[in-house]
C-alpha cells in the first residue's frame, strides 16, 4: 500500500519477500563499553549490506509505572540481543537496533548508544535512578556553596542501589554458548573476564528477597537525560495524592508546564530522525495514565499527521475486594481504551488478567511458566517479552513493512482494537523440525491471550500478524529419509515460510496473514525472572529429561500473533452492558475529577459501536438482540 511520503517517508524499494530471513554477512565491530559502541563503523557497514540510507526511528513513550516495568524489561531483552562479535551464533537476526536506539556523546567524548525514550511517571517511582541518568554526568558541575553562613544537612535514608546499572564504563554483558554469562573486556582488553562478583551478589540477592518493587530496581539499560518526566504533582505510594481517575491525567497535559516540557523532548528525538516512522506509546491503562495516554496520542495525531502510532494499554494483574476500586478501574480502561484507539494507528491492551470487567477472573495460566501474578516484576517480563517479538515487523533492516503498514493490515472496517497471543516459549522438542512441532497441535497453535478478552476458540480472526521466532534453519523443514512417505503436508515444504503459511492456512482459513520468521531466539539476561518450568532446558526447548531443579534459561523460542478477531465483540460489548447497568451518578468523585457524566455516557455508545465492528455476522444471541434493541 502507498502511505504519504512526507519529511520522513521512507524511500520507494520493492518489497521483500515476506518472512524472508535476513542474515548476511557482516563485519565484526571492535569491543565496546555498554552504552557506547564504535557505532560509525557499524552504521557504515549495516549501509553497505542493506542500501538503506538509514534506519525507520521510532520514538518510544512509556506512561505509567507499570508501562515502566514492562519498558524496563523491554529494553533489556532487545540489548541482551545486541551483536559485537561475528563469531557469536546468535546474531542480530535483520533486527535493525537502530530503529528503536539513538547514538549520543559524553562531556567525556565517549559515545553512547540509548533508547529513543520518553518515560512519565510520578514522584517517588525512580528509587535510586536519577532522573538525569548517569551517563552525561559532568565532573565540573559540582560547584562550590556561595553561601557563607551556617549550613545545616537534612538527609534521607538512600534507596538502595540497582546492581545492574554501574554507570558509564559498565562492560558490555554477552552470553557464552553454554548460556553462562561472560564479560566483553573494553577496548585495548584481551579476552574474557567472569561476571563481576558485585553482579553475582546481585542475582543472589534478587533469588534471596526478591527485591523488585519499582521498575528501576530492574532497569539494565542507561536512559538519556531527556528521557525521565516526573510529575511531582501526585505520588506513586500513599494511600492519597493519587493518580486514580481518567479526568486526573487528561488535566496533566493541560498544565502548560508538562505540556511544554513534553513537546520540547519530542522535538529533541524527532528533529533528529531522518527517516521517522511513527510512535510506540506503553501506557497503563487501569489509573490516571490512560488520561494523560489520550491527550499525548491525541497529541502526536495533530503535530505528526502521517505517522504511525502504535498503543499498548497495560494492566498488572490486580485484586481487589473494593468494589469502587474495581468500577474506577473499569471506567479508566472504557475510557483509555475508546480515547486511545481513536487517536492511534492500533491499539492493543495487554494483561495477564482473565478479565478487565468487574467479575474477576483468574489470571492467565501459562504452562511452562511458573510466574507470581501479584508481582509486577514477574508479569511485566511476560507482556515484554511477548511485545518484544510482536514489533519486530518494523524494526528489520530490509523488510519495507512499516509500522503504519502493519496496522493498516489489522485495523480495516473500523477495527482499531487488536488482540495479542503469545507462546512463552513455543513448544518444541530440541532436536524436533517445526513441521513435527506444529502437527502436535493441529487444531490451533497453543498460544495463551495476552489481552483479557478472553480466548479465541471459535472466534473468527479477520486478520493477524504472526512472527516465530528461535527455531535453527536446519530445523524449518522435515528431511525424511528416502522412500518414506512425508507425514503431513507440513513435511512436504521446502522453506520454513512455506511450512508457517501452510499451517496458518489450515488453522485460520478465513484469515489474512502475515508472517515473519526470525531464526535467532529471544535473548534473556539478569535481570529477567528465572521463572521457568523444570521441563525446559537452557536454550527453552523442552527438554526429554526434566530435572527437580530448574535449568538457567538464557534464550527461548516464541511466537506471537497481533490478531483483529470477533472476541473482541463480547469483551467490548461485556464492558457497555456492566456500566450501562449501573447509576453512575452515585459515583460521583470519579466525575469531580474533570470527566462529564455526558461526556462518560457518549464513551459508552462509542465503545458500542466499536463492539459491533467485530461482529461475526448475525450471531442471534439473546445479549446481541437486546442491544439492538436498546
Amino acid at each position: 500500500r502507498a502511505f504519504s511520503r512526507g519529511k520522513h517517508a521512507p524511500p520507494r524499494v520493492p518489497p521483500p519477500k515476506l518472512g524472508a530471513f535476513n542474515r548476511p554477512a557482516s563485519p565484526s565491530p571492535p569491543p565496546c563499553i555498554i552504552g557506547a559502541r564504535n557505532i560509525e563503523q557499524e552504521r557504515a557497514s549495516k549501509q553497505a549490506r542493506t542500501g538503506m540510507s538509514g534506519p525507520r526511528e521510532v520514538v518510544t513513550l512509556q506512561l505509567g509505572h507499570y508501562a515502566g516495568s514492562v519498558g524496563a524489561h523491554w529494553w533489556g531483552l532487545q540489548e541482551a540481543s545486541f551483536c559485537f562479535d561475528l563469531a557469536d551464533k546468535q546474531s542480530e537476526d535483520g533486527i535493525h537496533h537502530d530503529v528503536l536506539f539513538r547514538t549520543g556523546r559524553t562531556f567525556q567524548g565517549q559515545e553512547t548508544y540509548t533508547p529513543r525514550l520518553i518515560v512519565m511517571d510520578l514522584k517517588g517511582s525512580l528509587s535510586s535512578l536519577k532522573q538525569e541518568g548517569s551517563l552525561y554526568q559532568d565532573p565540573k558541575t559540582n560547584t562550590p556553596v556561595a553561601w557563607k553562613g551556617n549550613l545545616s544537612t537534612h538527609q534521607e535514608e538512600p534507596s538502595p542501589k540497582n546492581p545492574f546499572l554501574h554507570g558509564p564504563n559498565r562492560s558490555e554483558s554477552n552470553r557464552s554458548s553454554n548460556g553462562d554469562s561472560v564479560l566483553r573486556t573494553p577496548p585495548g582488553g584481551k579476552g574474557r573476564t567472569s561476571l563481576p562478583e558485585r553482579q553475582g551478589e546481585a542475582l543472589k540477592a534478587l533469588n534471596a528477597d526478591c527485591g523488585m518493587h519499582v521498575w528501576s530496581d530492574f532497569l539494565r539499560t542507561h536512559l538519556h537525560p531527556r528521557s525521565i518526566l516526573t510529575i511531582h504533582q501526585y505520588d506513586h505510594e500513599g494511600e492519597s495524592n493519587r493518580l486514580e481517575a481518567f479526568g486526573q491525567g487528561e488535566k496533566l497535559l493541560q498544565d502548560a508546564t508538562y505540556l511544554e516540557e513534553l513537546e520540547d523532548r519530542l522535538h529533541f528525538y524527532v528533529e533528529e530522525c531522518d527517516y521517522l516512522q511513527g510512535f510506540q506509546v506503553l501506557c497503563d491503562l487501569h489509573n490516571g495514565f490512560s488520561g494523560v495516554g489520550s491527550k499525548v496520542t491525541e497529541l502526536l495525531r495533530d503535530e505528526y499527521p502521517g505517522k504511525g502510532i502504535l498503543t499498548w494499554g497495560l494492566t498488572p494483574v490486580l485484586s481487589t475486594p473494593n468494589p469502587q476500586l474495581r468500577l474506577y478501574r473499569l471506567m479508566n480502561t472504557v475510557l483509555g481504551l475508546v480515547h486511545l484507539s481513536s487517536h492511534s494507528s492500533l491499539f492493543c491492551p495487554l494483561s495477564l488478567n482473565g478479565s478487565l470487567g468487574l467479575r474477576p477472573e483468574p489470571p492467565i495460566a501459562l504452562p511452562y511458566v511458573h510466574y507470581d501474578a501479584s508481582w509486577s516484576y514477574h508479569t511485566s517480563a511476560i507482556l515484554a517479552t511477548a511485545l518484544d517479538t510482536c514489533t519486530v515487523p518494523y524494526r528489520l533492516h530490509s523488510s519495507t513493512l512499516s509500522m503504519v503498514h502493519l496496522a493498516e493490515a489489522l485495523n480495516f472496517s473500523g477495527r482499531k482494537v487488536a488482540t495479542a497471543a503469545a507462546a512463552l516459549p513455543f513448544p518444541a522438542a530440541p532436536s524436533q523440525s517445526l513441521p513435527d512441532a506444529l502437527c502436535a497441535h493441529q487444531s490451533s497453535i497453543p498460544w495463551s491471550p495476552l489481552s483479557s478478552c478472553g480466548e479465541q476458540g471459535d472466534s473468527r480472526c479477520f486478520a493477524q500478524s504472526v512472527v516465530l521466532r528461535g527455531i535453527a534453519k536446519e530445523r524449518l523443514v522435515s528431511k525424511p529419509s528416502p522412500g518414506c512417505e512425508p507425514k503431513s503436508i507440513l513435511h512436504m515444504c521446502e522453506t520454513g515460510e512455506e511450512v508457517l503459511t501452510r499451517y496458518l492456512y489450515t488453522t485460520c482459513p478465513s484469515t489474512l496473514s502475515t508472517m515473519h520468521l526470525l531464526e535467532g531466539p529471544c535473548q534473556l539476561r539478569a535481570p529477567y525472572p528465572q521463572y521457568f518450568s523444570p521441563q525446559l532446558d537452557k536454550q527453552g526447548f523442552l527438554s526429554d529429561t526434566p530435572t527437580r531443579a530448574s535449568a538457567t534459561v538464557g534464550s527461548i523460542p516464541v511466537i506471537t500473533a497481533l490478531q483483529s478477531s470477533s472476541v473482541l465483540h463480547g469483551a467490548l460489548g461485556l464492558f457497555h452492558r456492566e456500566l450501562r447497568q449501573l447509576d453512575l451518578r452515585r459515583w460521583a468523585s470519579f466525575f469531580t475529577a474533570g470527566v462529564e457524566l455526558n461526556d462518560f455516557q457518549e464513551t459508552l455508545e462509542d465503545l458500542r459501536t466499536l463492539s459491533h465492528c467485530y461482529r461475526e455476522g448475525s450471531l442471534g444471541s439473546e445479549e446481541e438482540s437486546e442491544d439492538e434493541v436498546d
